[in-house]
């Protein structure tokens, strides 16, 4: 309790003007656009030099009663029903990560967990 007290004072003894609160300054990030076309522009771009991170989603079958939940809650439609009634998945590359089915199953039968690309290199039969 003591700190705070000490610090409040040096705040309060380091103020150009009194009443006046001194707030941090902070760099901005983000360069500000010079017109509306530029700020399109840097909206479009902003994820282009971001990597697309990849998830794996993992069915537990012994656990799900094909209730179809995840996958009419799926944003991507990536989930589909076989002829059983149980969820498979289509492209596993277009998963977004929402955790919508994962949330929502009702007998925790999904997990959803973020993958990494394969790290090791492929052996084309050659030493």
């Amino acid at each position: 309790m003591q700190k705070r007290k000490v610090r409040a004072e040096k705040d309060l003894l380091n103020q150009d003007e009194p009443g006046k609160e001194v707030l941090p300054s902070r760099p901005s990030e983000v360069p500000s656009p010079d017109s509306p076309e530029e700020l399109v522009n840097m909206y479009r771009n902003k994820g282009k030099d971001q990597k697309k991170l990849l998830y794996t989603v993992i069915f537990f079958y012994e656990w799900c009663k094909s209730c179809g939940i995840c996958s009419a809650l799926c944003p991507q439609k990536i989930i589909l029903q076989d002829e059983t009634g149980k969820p498979s998945i289509e492209a596993m590359d277009n998963c977004i990560g929402c955790r919508f089915c994962e949330v929502h199953c009702p007998d925790f039968a999904i997990t959803v967990k973020e993958r990494f690309p394969d790290r090791r290199r492929k052996n084309s039969g050659s030493k």
